[in-house]
């Protein structure tokens, strides 16, 4: 068996009805800004896409939020989790942005502590901290 030289996920998307709606849920609750990709447009036959600020020298993979028509939001078996400094501070955040939360904050023991929430779509997510 051999080391791996990266991390299993190297992108994500979150599939989205309504992208106005999901990109102020998103937004408020992890205080970010969320900036159109370049050349994910409808009007060439794509998604239209809204990436989530990345960096290529940091830990972790970056993804962006997808309205396609065809592709509907909620019901995957999928399970993104965001990295936070305490997950309850943006969980903190999900009900005032529109979305709910599922399961709050609970320990993982030596591996930190997560939050389930749902956002405005009816995807789920997870919030991790440390």
């Amino acid at each position: 068996m051999h080391t791996p030289t990266h991390n299993p996920i190297s992108w994500f998307e979150i599939y989205v009805d309504d992208l106005a709606r999901a990109r102020k849920f998103y937004e408020h609750v992890f205080q970010i800004t969320l900036d159109a990709l370049p050349g994910a447009t409808p009007d060439n036959g794509g998604p239209q896409m809204l990436a989530f600020p990345m960096s290529q020298d940091h830990y972790g993979a970056g993804g962006a939020l997808v309205h396609m028509q065809g592709l509907h939001a909620g019901g995957n078996s999928t399970l993104v989790y965001f990295a936070c400094q305490d997950c309850a501070v943006e969980e903190g955040r999900v009900a005032q942005a529109g979305g709910r939360v599922h399961r709050p904050k609970w320990s993982i023991g030596q591996h930190g502590f997560i939050s389930l929430v749902m956002d405005t779509e009816g995807n789920m997510l997870g919030l991790h901290s440390m």
